[in-house]
């Protein structure tokens, strides 16, 4: 393998770069969310055909990842990068101009497909460049963070849009961010892909068998798995139980993302002091004490900003201290087929979430804090348990980094 070219841009700079196709990917389901309801007649079809577009969107969007991983493996991240990020440009175009449903659930399928792979390339890149820096879990963090608010801003970013130049205008929107993201990327973005001979490249079977791997990844899912069931369930016990306006419910909302990105500013130091597992199990560590809060809110309050969102607090500062590091406990040893391990990575995530997450909140009472105790407190559980086992082979190995043993 020779050396990947440098990459010369600050943090600042390089987050500058590569947040809009990650920001970009997400906004594209909830900035639509306001104008669900009127696609029908819109459109003149059934509700099922515009929650169809919904779903098309998301599969997509997961599985994507592992056609576009392997491909940026073998011709780079920028090709892959460049081309979902003009493909997610078509795919809004023409969702603005479709007059049917038929056309219009074409082009949010070419709309996923060009977000899973600028997503992919982004965060391979990410991978390729920062996986030995001390920059890389705040990167990570920071798009956590910046992730937090899109469910946040999207909808009402949507409604106002829609309200004052009609719902095409907001694929319109997004058609134009995504060619202001290509055509910086077009001139800035630098190839970062190791270069492997042919006869070199190595098959992704190492990436399943590592139980590392399985462990890490079950992190994120849990991190994200968590925001993803209180995201779901936020509103109902909010505004369906306690009473808060859709104004005051979003304020509420964002302090938790307040206090993730608050928390993303000591990343840096609290993973040089702990470690890659030392800052998961932390993380698994609040987010059982978060649904331990929750749980007594559950059984002797009533739902209220104090029994539901500030135990989410302390949730959110563990699901930071988790997701900004598992992409390098899980992806470690993986630097030649980077697209491939990312790829799997955010995959497994998504189905882990979506499966896991949306059958907590389904099978339990959404309009309380049950679904988020349980998936959490599971979750939380699993991992810890596939911590203490990687730490006990460590252990048994001598292999154990200092700063993972505190």
């Amino acid at each position: 393998m020779t050396p990947r070219p440098a990459w010369p841009y600050t943090l600042p700079v390089a987050l500058l770069l590569m947040a809009p196709f990650d920001i970009l990917a997400s906004l594209a389901m909830d900035i639509f969310l306001p104008v669900v309801p009127a696609m029908p007649s819109i459109l003149n079809t059934t509700p099922s055909m515009i929650q169809l577009a919904l779903s098309l969107y998301m599969v997509a969007l997961g599985v994507g990842q592992v056609v576009f991983g392997p491909i940026s493996d073998r011709i780079g991240r920028r090709p892959v990068l460049l081309a979902g990020g003009a493909l997610f440009a078509v795919g809004s175009l023409g969702a603005a101009c479709s007059s049917t449903a038929e056309a219009f659930l074409c082009f949010r399928l070419v709309q996923g497909t060009g977000a899973s792979a600028a997503l992919v390339a982004t965060f391979a890149t990410v991978r390729d460049v920062y996986a030995s820096r001390p920059e890389n879990a705040v990167i990570y963090a920071w798009f956590s963070s910046m992730l937090a608010f899109v469910p946040a801003i999207g909808p009402v970013a949507g409604a106002i849009i829609a309200e004052a130049l009609g719902w095409q205008a907001i694929f319109l929107t997004l058609a134009a961010l995504a060619a202001l993201a290509v055509g910086h990327a077009l001139f800035r973005w630098h190839e970062t892909r190791p270069v492997i001979e042919a006869e070199r490249r190595p098959s992704v079977l190492p990436i399943l068998m590592s139980v590392s791997f399985w462990v890490y990844t079950a992190g994120f899912g849990t991190g994200m798995g968590s925001f993803f069931v209180f995201f779901s369930t936020a509103p109902r016990v909010l505004i369906g139980r306690a009473g808060y306006s859709e104004f005051g419910f979003s304020l509420a909302f964002a302090t938790v993302a307040l206090v993730m990105i608050a928390t993303t500013r000591f990343a840096q130091a609290f993973v040089g002091r702990w470690g890659v597992a030392g800052c998961v199990a932390r993380g698994m560590g609040l987010l059982i004490c978060g649904t331990a809060l929750l749980g007594i809110g559950e059984v002797y309050g009533s739902a209220s900003f104090f029994t539901f969102i500030i135990p989410m607090w302390v949730m959110a500062v563990g699901i930071v201290f988790t997701v900004s590091v598992t992409a390098n406990g899980a992806l470690a040893g993986f630097d030649e087929i980077a697209g491939s391990a990312v790829a799997l990575y955010f995959c497994i995530q998504s189905l882990i979430v979506s499966s896991v997450g949306t059958l907590a909140v389904t099978l339990l009472d959404g309009d309380t804090a049950w679904p988020l105790v349980c998936y959490a407190t599971a979750m939380a559980l699993l991992v810890s348990g596939g911590l203490w086992r990687l730490r006990s082979w460590a252990l048994r190995q001598g292999a154990l980094p200092q700063s993972d043993s505190q």
